[in-house]
């Protein structure tokens, strides 16, 4: 765990912000969950329905218990939805977001059959990159902390007692030379950079030394005096304004595998010895070949190591560096929370065998490297934890779903806190049993039906080629339809969704995409065609999660076509039932009429789309295509999007059509940002560009060119 610190000064309380008072199943359900965990149970289950307000449920409760929470979510999209959603809930907190700082990630492989071997090639989204630190500075600098992570958090990740240790404490009125303060920056990974002023380096003026920060979006200045620190303070690393000023700061590692010389010694001469002995392992078998490939490779990772301190591939060195023994696991996010965190695993039936799977899908790859010469056995040992390596590592769990998963109902007894009943008084949808034969007609007149009404239908189908083949068949009659193919790419599915429910079409077929977390009040008939072949997309699990689409509907009904009544089908409808009843009995006792679901279609593609609106009338062409080719690089910017971070009094100097091109530049940067999934940097571009067209506008309007 988290080693012990005199940095959390921060000690707010958790604060949730919301105009919303738990309503429904909700007061129950919090106050159920704050006696379990107060009691000391170590394992929670929350059934909650699709549309109960689970989100708002888990941040109520982290308000009560007031102890930092780790919140684990199945994909990137459902972790930054649920990041957004509780950072608007505790703007007074830390809310942090860590997934995979990978946007393109290509593991090192080798293929023996064909003697292939692929190299390691990625691209970092230096965004995530900077949040992933910033998640583990909050954790190590303040209590109020909530983790957003996807499964990612169970990979390896530098020891946190040396990212401690390694940090750079500064004070005002301290004693220190430049000189040496230099050199320690440079020993935990910043470079530097007088010109090219970004996040990880530093520059140097003088006796004033100015670093941003791995984790931070503001730089930080110190002014020297001698070997006095004289002042610190924070300001914009683009216009240079004074943020405010500092008495004492901390600059921790720029990258989380950082050692300091001695450790990297013992590190070189440990990895010298692995050497040795499994060259002559190699020579033992005959394995010439393999033995000259791990000399070449391994020796220059050694020489990169021994003059700079870190080399390409570090991570497979990770035992010797942290310095532990063979088979031991390495350390992650886990190790950075305190003991007494609280880990909720959200939409648990898929993320507790998500993490159950990850050692050994990375495991069976490295096996293979290291058999042919590629790497040193301890390689190995830079993996995902196992699962009862994980198990030890957590202490008091929430498990979160709709259709809780065998490993968490076995944990917790069966004894599950139920989140059924909805605030708005929507009940769960009816479930109503049609025949396969006719089916396509009766879905065509069912369709017919809803569109008469405005509303709009979802589709399953098993395959594909069913899926494609039905889209052909409904536009031949005339229906507005779409299909949403595994190809399509996430910010195309973004606009399908939201072009549904815009009512630019009315039909969304589709396979395995329509069950978690798509939220779409305006649907209000879901219909499953071969529900009764058995498998994945029909298990019992599958039904209840599919079913929930049309619960956010006042008339949303779910048609099965089947021949026979499946088991998984059995239990779908049970469960659906059930829940029904009670939702239609808490409504009736308490004279409750259930009012539709009025959810604003906004979300990013629209914002997209305004800003390149408003931009082709401000200064011409499409705000968009006249930047290609010309625009900042994502994600570089600092503040609040790179160049855009210019105030409007430094600006006052910039012609017109500089200023025009900058906007056009940034409209581009915009819509990389959205297409890269960095919404929350897409939405600061959008906030800078729009206070650039302010003074564009003024700029007319006062007849300047």
């Amino acid at each position: 765990m988290r080693p012990a610190t005199d940095l959390q000064r921060r000690v707010n309380p958790f604060r949730a912000v919301t105009p919303f008072e738990p309503a429904g199943d909700q007061p129950a359900a919090i106050d159920e969950l704050e006696r379990r965990v107060e009691a000391g149970e170590q394992h929670s289950v929350l059934l909650g329905a699709t549309g109960t307000g689970k989100s708002a449920t888990v941040a109520w409760l982290v308000e009560r218990l007031g102890r930092p929470a780790l919140v684990m979510e199945p994909n990137k999209t459902l972790a930054a939805q649920m990041a957004n959603e509780l950072r608007e809930m505790f703007p007074d907190n830390a809310v942090e977001y860590f997934v995979s700082y990978y946007d393109y990630y290509q593991p090192e492989a080798y293929v023996p059959q064909t003697d292939t071997y692929i190299e390691k090639d990625s691209s970092v989204n230096d965004e995530v990159e900077r949040l992933r630190h910033s998640a583990t500075n909050s954790l190590l600098t303040r209590r109020d902390t909530i983790v957003v992570a996807t499964v990612s958090c169970i990979y390896g990740l530098g020891t946190p007692q040396e990212y401690v240790d390694r940090m750079v404490r500064l004070r005002v009125g301290d004693e220190l030379d430049r000189d040496s303060l230099l050199r320690r920056l440079v020993s935990i990974q910043y470079t530097r950079n007088d010109q090219a002023f970004t996040r990880g380096t530093f520059r140097v003026r003088g006796d004033t030394l100015e670093i941003i920060p791995a984790y931070e979006e503001l730089a930080v200045r110190v002014e020297l005096f001698g070997d006095e620190i004289e002042a610190i303070s924070t300001l914009h690393p683009l216009t240079g304004e004074v943020v405010r000023a500092e008495e004492e700061m901390y600059i921790f590692p720029a990258s989380h595998y950082v050692a300091g010389p001695e450790r990297t010694a013992r590190a070189i001469s440990a990895i010298e010895d692995e050497l040795a002995q499994r060259l002559a392992e190699l020579e033992r078998q005959g394995k010439l070949l393999e033995a000259q490939r791990l000399r070449m490779r391994t020796g220059y990772d050694l020489e990169m190591l021994n003059q700079v301190g870190f080399c390409s591939g570090i991570e497979n060195y990770s035992r010797h560096i942290d310095g532990r023994g063979p088979g031991t696991p390495p350390n992650c996010l886990l190790d950075y929370f305190p003991d007494d965190f609280l880990l909720v695993i959200d939409e648990s039936h898929v993320t507790v065998p998500q993490i159950g799977g990850m050692y050994e899908g990375d495991m069976s790859r490295k096996r293979t490297l290291v058999d042919h010469g590629f790497r040193l056995p301890s390689a190995m040992d830079n993996r995902p934890l196992r699962w009862e390596e994980f198990v030890e590592r957590i202490g008091q769990t929430v498990y979160m779903s709709a259709t809780p998963g065998p490993y968490e109902l076995a944990k917790s007894g069966g004894d599950v806190v139920e989140q059924v009943i909805r605030p708005t008084g929507l009940v769960d949808p009816q479930v109503v049993l049609k025949p396969t034969k006719g089916q396509i007609d009766d879905l065509i007149d069912e369709i017919r039906q809803r569109t008469d009404r405005h509303e709009r239908v979802l589709v399953t189908t098993l395959t594909k080629k069913m899926s494609e083949d039905l889209t052909d068949y409904l536009l031949e009659q005339g229906i507005r339809v779409r299909y949403l193919h595994s190809e399509v790419d996430t910010l195309r599915r973004v606009e399908l969704l939201r072009e549904l429910r815009m009512g630019e079409y009315d039909v969304l077929v589709g396979i395995n995409l329509l069950r978690e977390g798509l939220d779409l009040p305006e649907v209000s008939l879901v219909s499953i065609l071969d529900a009764d072949k058995e498998g994945f997309l029909r298990s019992g699990t599958s039904l209840i999660q599919t079913i929930g689409r049309a619960a956010r509907n006042v008339s949303g009904q779910v048609h099965m076509y089947a021949d026979s009544v499946t088991p998984s089908m059995q239990h779908a409808i049970d469960e659906t039932n059930r829940r029904r009843d009670k939702q239609i009995a808490y409504n009736a006792q308490r004279g409750i009429d259930p009012q539709p679901l009025r959810k604003k279609i906004s979300d990013i593609t629209e914002l997209l789309a305004r800003e390149d609106a408003d931009t082709a009338a401000l200064i011409g062409g499409s705000g968009r295509s006249q930047s290609r080719g010309k625009s900042p690089t994502p994600g570089r910017g600092r503040g609040s999007g790179g160049e855009a971070g210019k105030h409007a009094a430094e600006l006052a100097g910039m012609p017109a059509a500089d200023l025009a091109d900058l906007i056009t530049a940034l409209t581009e940067q915009m819509h990389t940002a959205a297409a890269e999934l960095s919404f929350e940097l897409a939405a600061r571009l959008r906030d800078e560009i729009r206070e650039l067209k302010r003074e564009l506008r003024g700029m007319h309007e006062a007849g300047v060119r």
